[in-house]
């Protein structure tokens, strides 16, 4: 499952390169999946996420992290002010200069969007709690946020070596002046082939 191929990346992080490191914990930081309802202006109704497939399969990823050894689940919260259907960015443009007309507009031309809330709080708590402690040597990152900058700066003044690992994103040049080093161990065709091979269970209401 999805648990098992996230932790098996996480540890190849660990023996890249050099082996026989010692892992002291992997923190994986998300939300739980949005239970409420909410509208779908296409639809002209509102939509019980709570029944949908996807919060039934995050729920039981996240039911399964808390099961393993060596992991911390760290989980903020989902903003209720902020739930909304909204259309794709890609549709918004293509409506605005001419290539798409609004009797086209379909389903699949929208998505959910909400707002994480306390989440890179506990990022940088947790960093500055390791790097204060001495409770590790190394600290990897993987996200292609760069929220965690303030957090990394700190983190490397304690003598922490800082890598980030930005799933195949592309990151700003200026952030490789607060990390120690960019380290992805899986190439595109990699990534397309993980997707296509599990992809997560969609919804068409």
């Amino acid at each position: 499952g999805r648990v098992n191929e996230l932790l098996a990346y996480c540890h190849e992080h660990l023996n890249h390169k050099e082996k026989n490191n010692e892992l002291y914990r992997i923190y994986y930081y998300d939300c739980p999946p949005y239970d409420k309802a909410v509208f779908h202006p296409y639809l002209k109704k509102n939509i019980s996420l709570k029944k949908t497939s996807l919060y039934a399969w995050n729920t039981e990823f996240l039911e399964e992290l808390k099961c393993k050894r060596k992991v911390a689940l760290r989980l903020g919260m989902l903003s209720d002010q902020t739930a909304h259907y909204q259309l794709k960015a890609d549709v918004q443009r293509n409506l605005f200069n001419g290539k798409k007309d609004f009797a086209d507009i379909s389903l699949e031309d929208f998505e959910f969007g909400i707002e994480q809330k306390g989440v890179d709080m506990k990022i940088g708590l947790d960093i500055a709690s390791i790097a204060y402690k001495k409770l590790a040597d190394r600290i990897i990152l993987i996200s292609a946020d760069s929220d965690f900058v303030p957090a990394a700066k700190l983190a490397r003044r304690e003598g922490i070596d800082f890598i980030l690992d930005p799933m195949w994103a592309d990151i700003k040049p200026q952030l490789n002046e607060h990390i120690d080093g960019l380290q992805s161990l899986w190439g595109k065709t990699a990534k397309k082939n993980f997707a296509k091979k599990q992809s997560l269970p969609q919804d068409k209401n």
